[in-house]
């Protein structure tokens, strides 16, 4: 009866470690930043691009999509981090043909369509701009969990934003799977996308 027990138990271990390798298999995502898969926020947006189309996750579909929030007169972390993408985007070479990096900005007040078609594509060509009028901001940055706040300058019109400074991963089937944290750094990106890719088929 022991011996019987014994070799039960043995099984259910085996069944154990192989579901646990199951899950550790080739098509299972090992990301460097924060998987967030299965998360019930960032789910979609309603916004209008820099080419003056409507836009939402839909239209990305089939592609890796990088969503970041900013504004075109923020001092450091928005420059920052589209020169990181721009740089992210040479690296994958010819994988970057099916990622989309979108910039929605927080400050509908002086972010509109002609600022961000000079702004956002500077940075790289295929990067489209996102705007929508104060509700429509307010409504797409609650979704996404992103803090914005405007900060009194010396004028009216010179004002900041504070604001989250994390970038969103989509798969190609537009499920919000990875987090990047400001700072990380390119690599972090493009692993992170040859992943997303490379499980995608």
């Amino acid at each position: 009866m022991r011996r019987l027990a014994a070799f039960a138990l043995r099984g259910v271990a085996v069944a154990a470690v192989g579901a646990m390798l199951a899950g550790c298999g080739p098509d299972t995502p090992a990301f460097k930043a924060s998987d967030v898969t299965g998360t019930t926020y960032g789910r979609d947006f309603q916004l209008t691009g820099h080419d003056g189309r409507p836009r939402t996750l839909a239209d990305f579909r089939g592609k890796v999509v990088v969503l970041f929030f900013g504004y075109t007169q923020c001092p450091v972390v928005c420059p920052t981090t589209l020169a990181e993408l721009s740089a992210v985007m040479k690296q994958l070479g010819p994988q970057a043909a099916r990622v989309q990096v979108l910039f929605a900005t927080v400050d509908p007040e002086r972010d509109g369509a002609d600022l961000l078609s000079k702004y956002v594509p500077a940075f790289n060509p295929t990067f489209l701009g996102l705007y929508g009028d104060a509700d429509a901001t307010a409504r797409t940055a609650k979704e996404f969990r992103v803090f914005y706040q405007k900060q009194p300058g010396q004028t009216p019109s010179t004002y900041t934003v504070d604001h989250s400074t994390g970038t969103f991963l989509f798969d190609p089937q537009g499920r919000l799977r990875v987090y990047v944290s400001y700072g990380q750094g390119a690599e972090v990106f493009v692993h992170d996308i040859r992943e997303l890719l490379r499980t995608a088929g």
